[in-house]
């Protein structure tokens, strides 16, 4: 078939399809050069693979579609910016449909204007309308001028309706963030959005970068100080720092690999396994000395399918462990105070991060393992100055809204608040037991005694002298103690049982079971 067209001359000059299609190879060859040889150069010299590397690396081969390629910004210069700085498309990630956004920083250093921002937008309308798991791979510079200063910034098409998270009554979806190199402004704004962040330790994440914030606040700040590994996962912009890229696909496809495509959907079984370390080994991995340290990642450990544990924000508020995992291959998430970090107590971060990842589970179906050994909230000024008192009214009501199963075992020690805010009876457990070891109250006996007998103790110290204060300390102490031991809990069933260490699994595994209505 062919057709005619005008030349410059105004003579008429054949086209045939087979001169379509070269154009259109072109262009496309084009769209596939990212920054050019130059560009992709200086990319690969900074420790960074190119976008669709990054790609190949993340979804099954031969399984990619993009869509946008052939995108251009509105403001052209001289040098090209092919698909203006991002790529957008879908593929199967262990077989399951995924969507891809993957900011190309080899070009423009990745910035954002606002075609790019309609790409990214019309990619995610795809994966929410049709229910699959968004990846964001972030690496950008912020937004690009002229693209987005003036007017032009107020009309950027950013529905922060859709944008940034499901329309209206539309299921929730999983999104995963990769922080592969600096990541500014809509990176960032990407990151805060997902359900799960990775990111290499050479990376970066913060509002504005360091080029903005000096001359804004006077501030001179290295991309590692503002926003690198320490800074972004105290901050809880980031769940899991790793050493290189191929470290941070594999987590992301970990991550999804516990969750359904969509909140509409039940979480996927795997094949069961046994724990990587013996149940029977709980019986001594935790001392019974209230005040002795242990890892709460050996109790993991101990309860979990082996292999399946994926920390999750362990850098942010440390003194409380959240982890997914499986259990007779069934995901759950793990929620454990940690005694060797502030003695397990729950600070602002600690609840801020509980809080996330209970709603994590709740959206998409995961049941909720609460493993209690903490003394408390923590307090003073600081925690106040914190949030403490915000921080636990919403932690506490997500727990008891949610409607996972939930189970809770009290290993050690479960003291005044953080007994309700490590999923207590008042937040309605499923089921919830604890260990012959364990000590339940409002608060722990050296401090109860002190403050509810203070005055008596401090008579019996003017008048009788210090020994028998401290008789009478150890007498106190003694029926405290006797008060606070998990029998009577039992006998007026605030507890289900009290079992042994080495059954905890077992128990948890058909606790879960019947929470769900006896389905395998």
């Amino acid at each position: 078939m062919t057709t005619k067209t005008i030349n410059a001359n105004g003579n008429a000059d054949e086209v045939t399809m087979a001169d379509r299609l070269a154009v259109l190879r072109d262009k496309r060859e084009a769209a596939l050069a990212s920054g050019g040889p130059e560009g992709l150069k200086r990319h690969r010299e900074s420790g960074r693979l190119p976008v669709r590397e990054r790609i190949d690396l993340l979804v099954d081969p031969g399984t990619w579609f993009e869509i946008g390629a052939l995108a251009l910004p509105e403001l052209r210069r001289d040098k090209p910016i092919p698909g203006d700085a991002v790529v957008t498309g879908f593929g199967l990630l262990d077989g399951r449909r995924i969507g891809v956004i993957g900011i190309d920083s080899s070009v423009v250093a990745g910035t954002t204007a606002p075609i790019s921002m309609r790409k990214q937008g019309r990619l995610i309308e795809h994966a929410q309308r049709h229910g699959f798991p968004l990846v964001l791979l972030c690496d950008a510079d912020g937004g690009r001028m002229p693209d987005v200063s003036g007017w032009r910034f107020s009309s950027l098409p950013l529905d922060f309706t859709t944008f940034l998270k499901p329309p209206p009554g539309a299921p929730r979806i999983p999104r995963a963030a990769a922080v592969l190199g600096p990541s500014y402004g809509d990176s960032a704004l990407h990151a805060s959005t997902a359900h799960f962040v990775v990111m290499v330790r050479s990376g970066s994440i913060a509002l504005s970068g360091p080029s903005v914030v000096e001359p804004a606040i006077g501030e001179k700040v290295t991309d590692t100080e503002l926003g690198g590994p320490a800074a972004a996962t105290e901050a809880g912009n980031v769940h899991l720092v790793v050493e290189t890229e191929a470290d941070a696909l594999d987590a992301i496809a970990a991550f999804l690999s516990y969750l359904p495509q969509n909140s509409t959907q039940r979480p996927p079984l795997a094949p069961p396994l046994p724990p990587a370390r013996d149940p029977g080994e709980l019986e001594t991995i935790v001392p019974l000395g209230a005040r002795s340290g242990y890892d709460m990642r050996d109790v993991f450990a101990c309860l979990a399918d082996e292999a399946s544990i994926l920390p999750w924000g362990d850098g942010w508020g440390p003194s409380l462990l959240c982890a997914l995992a499986r259990i007779e291959g069934r995901p759950v998430g793990l929620i454990g105070n940690q005694p060797i970090a502030r003695a397990g107590a729950l600070d602002p971060a600690a609840l801020a991060k509980e809080r996330a990842f209970v709603e994590l589970c709740d959206t998409f179906g995961l049941p909720l393992v609460f493993l209690q050994d903490v003394p408390g909230l923590m307090i003073g000024t600081q925690a106040e100055r914190g949030g403490i008192l915000h921080g636990y009214e919403a932690v506490v009501s997500a727990i008891a809204e949610a409607t996972v199963p939930k189970i809770g075992v009290v290993l050690r020690k479960a003291y005044g608040g953080g007994h309700f805010a490590m999923g207590g009876r008042p937040t309605e457990p499923d089921f919830l037991y604890a260990w012959p070891s364990a000590e339940l109250g409002f608060m722990a006996p050296e401090t109860g005694i002190r403050t509810i007998h203070r005055r008596r103790l401090q008579r019996v110290l003017d008048e009788q002298g210090q020994a028998a204060h401290d008789a009478l300390v150890a007498e106190l102490t003694a029926e405290w103690v006797s008060e606070s031991e998990p029998w009577e809990a039992a006998a007026h069933l605030s507890l289900d049982d009290v079992i042994e260490p080495g059954r905890t699994r077992d128990v948890v595994a058909a606790s879960i079971t019947i929470a769900l209505g006896g389905l395998a």
